[in-house]
């Protein structure tokens, strides 16, 4: 018989008449049945995170260290639990859930120690001629409850990013977890009851999507923290009000690979970026802009190294390309190449599938307005195409609606900086995939790809208001 999983309401665990059954994406074994929270829950759990907030903002910063730090060590103790339910919900080969349990202790870490240092200001006011002896104290306070909405592809450390800073400022939180891959929040759950946080503060309410509305337009929500597609985290912000948001959403990320670059280096790092965890990355390398002069040695070198890629079982360690999350994923992924070939593109290594798995597949003879170009693929697919200049390069690169990170491949100074200026990305990667996150930088996007910014003292900042006291000194 599956375990049965139930939920969090006010740090009381809660199970209701609704299930869900939770399949490993590679081989449709069990991985449990899940309760889901009802309309009656979510309110019950937003009035449980409201008196949470009173007792959280009153925390000393190092009372909210400390909390995070038992979250960090709590994790570490139980890594590979964690890993495993990762892989087994997810599909995720195991070499990368390793490396996510790995990341989400870092970011509980780095908020732990983020949080003694939220500072303020002290500004002089006697500006001018009919102002003496006035000075202002700007000092940065929580903003009460944020609703952190998450995707099934980082299951654990894209949560960390919204309830970490969240804690170290002193707000309270909400999780709604991934349908997909809704397991690994509830295994968090332990950590945070353990962890000294106030148990009305832990709410995680695993629900259908359209229950899940209401930490959007529910006025106790201060701030909706919202990681997904485009389409759904720009009807949310409709949706959201007057209230705060943060949208990490989804790209078609592009790489440069300038006539001075390394190819090999380069070949190595696209290789991983395009087809690690079956492309199911927001940051993956979807698009290859390769000099022309370099162009039939990456092509060639490429070509090679996708070939030898490993795909299967997840549980594996040397396996880089799992199954899609779902059948339904993988034919549309399917659909889309198909398409680009019958507009005029060329399959140059891979494009078949067997059901949820797809192979690595590399296309070239792209034109910009094919869907593996223009849209965001989330798929093990790379598409090629030869420029002339890094100017021609960047302005193809550009020719997009998402604007997340781009990568850089070259030796030459002059043209990292043309890209640095003229990309239009919330992050350009220098001799690297655009797939590169550490957990501390600024993330987000620009354009279709997202709103504000994550990376834990970037979201602090956003997770507070500055507040003004004027005093005569």
């Amino acid at each position: 018989m599956s375990k049965q999983y139930k939920y969090l309401v006010g740090g009381e665990w809660r199970s209701s008449d609704e299930k869900v059954y939770i399949a490993n994406p590679y081989n449709g074994s069990a991985v449990g049945v899940l309760s889901l929270a009802h309309e009656e829950d979510i309110d019950e759990g937003i009035q449980y995170a409201v008196n949470a907030f009173s007792a959280l903002r009153l925390l000393s910063a190092y009372e909210r260290s400390k909390i995070l730090s038992r979250i960090a060590h709590s994790l570490e103790k139980r890594r590979d639990e964690f890993a495993e339910m990762i892989s087994n919900e997810s599909g995720k080969p195991i070499r990368f859930s390793s490396a996510e349990v790995d990341r989400a202790i870092s970011t509980f870490q780095l908020a732990s120690e983020e949080s003694t240092r939220i500072d303020g200001e002290v500004i002089p006011l006697d500006v001018t001629s009919t102002v003496k002896n006035r000075k202002g104290i700007v000092t940065r306070f929580p903003i009460g409850v944020i609703a952190c909405i998450s995707p099934f592809n980082f299951p654990l450390n894209l949560i960390a990013h919204k309830i970490a800073p969240a804690i170290a400022s002193g707000n309270s939180f909400i999780i709604k977890p991934p349908p997909q891959a809704p397991l690994t929040s509830l295994l968090l759950g332990d950590c945070l009851l353990d962890s000294g946080l106030p148990k009305s503060a832990v709410n995680i309410l695993p629900c259908a999507n359209e229950t899940a509305e209401m930490l959007v337009t529910d006025p106790r929500i201060a701030m909706v923290s919202f990681t997904g597609s485009a389409a759904v985290g720009w009807e949310l912000k409709r949706k959201a009000g007057k209230k705060k948001v943060i949208l990490e959403l989804g790209g078609n990320s592009a790489v440069i690979v300038d006539k001075h670059a390394d190819v090999g280096l380069a070949v190595e790092r696209c290789v991983l970026g395009a087809f690690a965890y079956a492309g199911q990355v927001c940051i993956k390398v979807q698009r290859i802009y390769v000099h022309k002069s370099l162009y039939k040695q990456f092509e060639m070198k490429f070509l090679e190294a996708a070939s030898e890629v490993k795909v299967g079982n997840p549980l594996e360690n040397n396996t880089i390309v799992g199954p899609m999350i779902s059948l339904a994923e993988a034919e549309r992924v399917e659909k889309w190449v198909k398409e680009a070939v019958a507009e005029g593109a060329n399959i140059a290594w891979g494009g078949k599938r067997r059901g949820s798995m797809i192979e690595p597949t590399v296309l070239d003879g792209v034109k910009p307005s094919m869907k593996v170009c223009s849209e965001e693929i989330f798929g093990p697919v790379a598409t090629l195409h030869k420029t002339d200049s890094i100017e021609s390069a960047v302005e193809e690169v550009n020719d997009s609606r998402y604007g997340l990170q781009a990568g850089i491949f070259s030796s030459d100074m002059n043209s990292i900086m043309y890209a640095y200026k003229h990309l239009d990305v919330g992050g350009v990667i220098a001799n690297d995939y655009p797939t590169f996150r550490v957990d501390n930088m600024p993330y987000g996007g620009i354009k279709d790809s997202g709103f504000g910014r994550e990376g834990v003292r970037y979201a602090i900042q956003e997770m507070t208001e500055p507040k003004l006291l004027v005093m005569e000194f």
